[in-house]
């Protein structure tokens, strides 16, 4: 579980990075910063496209070796942004990102249930969704702090150097996982019959987009908005990430209570907070406060999503995964183009409050369907 954390960790962060050095990117490749935005867009759109592909494309290949074969996407991914030349090869280098993100997450969350039992299951996809909040933790201000101090090139040099130390971890530690059977393009159409997996796919969906629209533009909002500096601002990230991961591990007894009921009060919380950033930006310590409680709330929802797809559809799991996180990684794509647009039209201000309002709507869309809980 831990090793599997571990590359969830390194993906995430391969992926949120971009979020801390997006001026420094768009001011040295000569691009505006929403088009910057799409090193955040490009492998949400990429990693939708690959999940189902990439699960039924692997056939009854060895999980470990699929496992194995994305971490070393990861780590191409990085070494190419690293030494691109123009703004195109780094979104060229963000697809390799988004096919080895798609992958990772259609194969993974199932392996919690799968090693550890349906009584630890819960707990143990915990342990690997708290790679994501870890990767947050490192992804974010990594960004804002590397990026400041050895410049956006060389962050993305030493990812490729931890992509390395992951991969060569699982190939010690991961033992074979045979494949749980052949995915076919039928198996994934069958979740979509199922009603309570539909739910959590429009719900999750619009929580996300509202999630990813804010939180891509993060740093500029706290330097540019809250007038905060950039160490200050690197250490509410870390805040942030750590508040993830404590809403992560201590997730699972509000889940294993009621799953939709905890997504859609995390939701609407959260929706809440970034609606009523802006407005309190002018107060440090509020803000503070309010990123913490976010990375909090966030860290619930991808938890409850994810256990109640899966233990809602038992006999395919990995399909379920495929198309949850095509439907998640299509709304991180459309929320952070989104945002993009929203903040060269319309300023930061409006990113929050819209996302926040999205949010809201995804919470009150779970209360309305909890009879299908």
């Amino acid at each position: 579980m831990f090793s599997l954390a571990l590359g969830a960790a390194i993906i995430v962060t391969t992926e949120f990075t971009p979020v801390g050095f997006l001026p420094d990117v768009s001011r040295d490749l000569d691009v505006s910063l929403g088009t910057a935005g799409l090193m955040v867009f490009v492998p949400g759109l990429s990693a939708a496209v690959a999940a189902p592909l990439v699960i039924v494309g692997a056939g009854r290949l060895d999980r470990r070796l699929l496992i194995v074969a994305l971490g070393v996407l990861v780590l191409l991914s990085n070494a190419v942004a690293a030494v691109a030349p123009d703004f195109g090869v780094v979104v060229l280098a963000r697809v390799f990102l988004g096919v080895a993100i798609g992958g990772f997450w259609a194969v993974v969350p199932s392996l919690g249930f799968r090693l550890a039992g349906p009584q630890a299951g819960t707990r143990a996809t915990s342990i690997i969704l708290a790679g994501l909040s870890a990767g947050t933790v490192i992804g974010l201000p990594a960004g804002q702090f590397f990026g400041d101090l050895i410049g956006w090139r060389l962050t993305f040099a030493a990812s490729a150097v931890l992509a390395v130390l992951i991969v060569i971890g699982q190939l010690a530690v991961l033992p074979a996982i045979t494949a749980a059977g052949r995915m076919t393009f039928a198996h994934l159409g069958e979740v979509f019959r199922v009603p309570i997996a539909r739910t959590i796919l429009v719900a999750g969906g619009v929580a996300t987009t509202g999630q990813f629209a804010a939180s891509t533009f993060v740093t500029p909002f706290l330097l540019q908005k809250a007038h905060l500096g950039s160490g200050f601002a690197t250490l509410l990230f870390i805040g942030y990430g750590l508040a993830g991961i404590v809403g992560t591990l201590a997730g699972p007894a509000l889940v294993e209570r009621n799953r939709m009921l905890a997504f859609g009060g995390a939701a609407a919380a959260f929706g809440i907070v970034l609606a009523l950033l802006p407005a309190l930006a002018g107060a440090p310590v509020v803000v503070s406060v309010l990123i913490g409680a976010w990375g909090i709330l966030w860290g619930l929802v991808p938890l409850a999503l994810q256990t109640h797809m899966l233990t809602a559809t038992p006999d395919t799991p990995e399909a379920a995964s495929a198309i949850f996180i095509t439907v998640m990684q299509l709304a991180i794509a459309i929320g952070s183009g989104l945002g993009g647009i929203l903040v060269d039209s319309a300023g930061l201000s409006v990113v929050f409050v819209v996302s926040g309002i999205t949010a809201i709507a995804s919470a009150f869309f779970a209360f309305f369907a909890r009879h299908g809980v």
